[in-house]
């Protein structure tokens, strides 16, 4: 019987080159998943979304700006979409509205007795309109956020954790907002 030189490598040549093919096939047939946000329901012809100042119906100073803020920055990020101002020019108009923000204690100090951990729950509405019929394109009446902060028991090392939590809900908010307008859930 005859031996060829490299006659043992073959095997291991065809195994090798059906997974790279099998790899290939693989990666490149697609899976049917998208990107969230980059496909969009509203209309085709829209360019402009005014996004007005949330109306707040809580006692905590200044949360509508915040929400307002965080749902434009996210907007300009993710979206074609030109934010303006003026809601007479604007093709569509996201109104939002602050509900309630709640804060609970969730965990105590099992020594003193204290509360160690807050829980901040924010319910929040908002509603897109169409510019020129006025008409809802998206409508979501109750939007529920929450959020942990810790308070610290030391006087010298506490720093307030509740400011914070609020920016952390914001930017979650924000990015549902506009991944919802944008796929019409």
């Amino acid at each position: 019987m005859r031996s060829f030189p490299g006659a043992g490598a073959r095997p291991f040549f065809a195994a090798t080159g059906f997974c790279v093919l099998f790899l290939a096939g693989f990666f490149c047939a697609g899976c049917g998943y998208r990107v969230v946000g980059k496909t969009t329901n509203l209309p085709s012809d829209w360019k402009t979304i005014a996004v007005p100042a949330f109306t707040n119906d809580t006692t905590q100073y200044r949360i509508e700006q915040r929400f307002t803020e965080a749902v434009i920055r996210e907007f300009i990020a993710r979206t074609k979409y030109r934010v303006v101002q003026d809601t007479q020019t604007a093709d569509a108009v996201l109104h939002g509205e602050v509900l309630s923000i709640e804060t609970n204690p969730v965990l105590f100090d099992a020594k003193t007795g204290e509360v160690t951990t807050m829980l901040v729950t924010v319910h929040a509405k908002v509603q897109l309109t169409d510019g020129k019929s006025q008409k809802a394109v998206y409508q979501s009446d109750d939007m529920v956020f929450r959020d942990e902060y810790q308070i610290s028991p030391d006087v010298k090392s506490f720093f307030q954790e509740e400011d914070p939590a609020l920016g952390r809900m914001t930017q979650d908010f924000a990015s549902h907002v506009v991944a919802n307008v944008l796929e019409g859930f």
